[in-house]
């Protein structure tokens, strides 16, 4: 189903974009020539303009709309989670110790639990450097 209406919607794209190059605008657009070629030859004056900016109207609601059950349906199948319920359940020290004080439980210490395997010993954490004076 989805299928379907992406293919729906890009023709729905295409179509859209021809009918807003057939528009005229101010500088002529692709609708030069009130006479000859584009649109001139089957409507001309007001007749056009209306029946493009219709078409045009028409068209947008119509992308809207299949931008909207394209949205829905890729949702649809999802379950909401948290970022908080992927995160690992062991707690930080409540009070670090030691040289290394401020740098104690941070997320590199983290990630260095995560990756190393169960029982290994953890590699220490080099102390930041002192501030110079």
């Amino acid at each position: 189903m989805q299928n379907v209406i992406i293919v729906i919607h890009l023709i729905i794209v295409v179509a859209l974009v021809g009918v807003v190059l057939l528009q005229r605008s101010e500088g002529g657009g692709l609708g030069m020539g009130s006479g000859g070629g584009g649109a001139g030859g089957f409507m001309t004056g007001r007749g056009q303009a209306n029946a493009l900016t219709r078409t045009t109207a028409i068209l947008a609601g119509a992308f809207f709309l299949t931008s909207i059950v394209l949205a829905v349906m890729a949702n649809r199948g999802r379950v909401q989670r948290s970022i908080i319920d992927g995160a690992p359940t062991q707690s930080a020290p409540a009070t670090p110790t030691g040289p290394s004080a401020p740098n104690a439980g941070g997320v590199l210490d983290q990630l260095r639990q995560m990756q190393a395997p169960s029982g290994a010993p953890q590699p220490p954490t080099p102390a930041p450097p002192a501030p110079q004076q």
